[in-house]
């Protein structure tokens, strides 16, 4: 198990790729992110204090569900991703299994992960990574939408997803290529936005230290 936190894993993955041949449909994702980190969070974005509002969702089998069923009354951990395909997506998600699940169960709040990915891509992204907590598809950016972390790619980058065989349009519940900007929300039990941390750049994250000390902070 990596102690490593987010930010050094995605050094190491960015210095491998820096050590390949120069690509440039990698210079278009690179691009992409810088031009994403100099943008910033938009403006609009849900604020600490509001009702985060329930949603209908599918977990990793298609089965029905919604937000509030999931969260069962209890706080929790809500982490908004872009996707399977997504490989800082796969690093982070695999950084919460091994560095942040036991000490949420331990405070008796709920991990979800959310990406609006069709069931089938949710299932692959739990099993391929053997994740114990909730992965769920929320078909239309319902909750991204209200949360006001909505995105999509560029055209230069939607091109290059294109050239590597991803066709967001297909992989995506709703047809679209919109995506969450990668975002972590923590709601206590009444689903009131306590802390909200967005990533405007995709290739950065919140680290579970941060998360542990917003819901020390939150008192939850």
């Amino acid at each position: 198990m990596t102690t490593d936190t987010i930010a050094e894993q995605v050094r190491a993955m960015q210095a491998g790729i820096a050590a390949q041949p120069v690509n440039e449909i990698m210079g278009a994702f690179t691009r992409e992110q810088t031009d994403l980190a100099a943008q910033g969070v938009p403006n609009g974005v849900a604020a600490a204090g509001a009702n985060l509002p329930d949603a209908d969702l599918l977990d990793a089998h298609g089965t029905p569900t919604t937000l509030y069923a999931v969260t069962d009354g209890r706080p929790a951990v809500i982490v908004f991703y872009r996707g399977a395909w997504c490989p800082y997506c796969n690093l982070a998600l695999n950084t919460y299994q091994a560095q942040l699940l036991a000490a949420l169960t331990e405070r008796a709040v709920t991990l979800i992960a959310v990406s609006p990915q069709v069931p089938d891509e949710s299932l692959s992204m739990q099993q391929k990574h053997d994740l114990a907590f909730p992965v769920l598809s929320d078909p239309g950016n319902t909750l991204a939408h209200y949360l006001g972390v909505l995105s999509a790619p560029s055209a230069e980058s939607r091109a290059a997803q294109l050239q590597l065989g991803l066709d967001l349009t297909i992989v995506n519940a709703d047809g679209t290529t919109a995506v969450p900007m990668p975002t972590t929300v923590i709601v206590d039990a009444d689903h009131v936005i306590r802390w909200i941390d967005v990533h405007p750049d995709y290739s950065t994250r919140s680290e579970p230290a941060e998360i542990l000390a917003a819901l020390d902070v939150a008192g939850i």
